[in-house]
């Protein structure tokens, strides 16, 4: 088993069970504790998690908690490469049309996909987004037009805000928007921790004639800061895990399609 994806199993414990002990975990992977050590001061690194005697918590949620773009950027990248994967079926086969792509590591990993799905496919496809680390992914890739949307950068997500930002998607009418979150919750719909990140978030969400949602399971039922967007603006999740509970029945009354990677 590679390290990234110890690394995702242990996340999913923590979300689970709230705590996780060195001995025990080194004992379900057939490693050694030192292994076990690294992976836990890695994942403490990104923000993941708390070391303690023994083991590691998980971090107390808080609304404005937010790792930058580079720490979340190794995290779950397995994971990640698969919904992307998944997420571009939405496209078809020969699609000739709009995308915007929001900033975040998921839709990272969709920008670093979409011109092989492109050329496989015989599609094209006018991409815009507001993020300077998905930019250069597309910025000589066939088969793509790439608009960048200006603004003044915000150094945790290396992403465009502010009001003139809004004011250049507000003009657009995507067919296709993907947009991460940080939060998904049954009763405060989508969240992200920053006001400004949020009001570009929505102006996203807004403007587009399909929604799609790219996050993994460890964004189930989190509320981060400010809410940007209702479930029901939301045409389809793509995730690794099927929802479940009050979080699965809230995603069916809103008409939200659940896509499994």
């Amino acid at each position: 088993m590679y390290a990234m994806e110890r690394q995702e199993l242990i996340e999913r414990l923590l979300l689970e069970e709230g705590r996780v002990a060195v001995i025990e975990l080194a004992e379900r992977f057939g490693v050694t504790t030192e292994t076990v050590r690294r992976d836990l001061d890695a994942l403490e690194t990104a923000g993941a998690l708390r070391r303690v005697h023994g083991g590691a918590v998980a971090l107390e949620r808080v609304s404005t908690a937010e790792a930058t773009v580079f720490e979340r950027t190794g995290l779950r990248a397995d994971t990640k490469q698969r919904i992307a994967a998944r997420a571009l079926d939405v496209l078809g086969d020969g699609f000739r049309g709009s995308l915007y792509l929001d900033a975040g590591t998921t839709t990272a990993a969709v920008a670093q996909l979409l011109p092989a799905r492109l050329t496989a496919t015989g599609g094209e496809a006018e991409v815009v987004t507001h993020s300077l680390t998905l930019a250069p992914a597309l910025a000589a890739a066939d088969r793509v037009a790439l608009t960048v949307v200006g603004g003044r950068i915000r150094g945790v997500t290396a992403a465009a805000v502010g009001a003139a930002t809004v004011r250049s998607i507000q003009s657009l009418r995507p067919d296709i928007v993907f947009v991460g979150v940080n939060g998904v919750s049954a009763g405060f719909g989508l969240s992200t921790p920053d006001p400004e990140e949020a009001a570009v978030k929505e102006a996203i969400v807004r403007a587009a004639r399909r929604v799609v949602v790219v996050a993994d399971a460890t964004k189930f039922q989190q509320e981060s800061l400010v809410s940007f967007a209702p479930l029901d603006a939301v045409d389809v999740l793509v995730t690794d895990r099927a929802p479940e509970g009050e979080l699965a029945d809230a995603l069916a009354s809103a008409g939200v399609e659940v896509v499994q990677a």
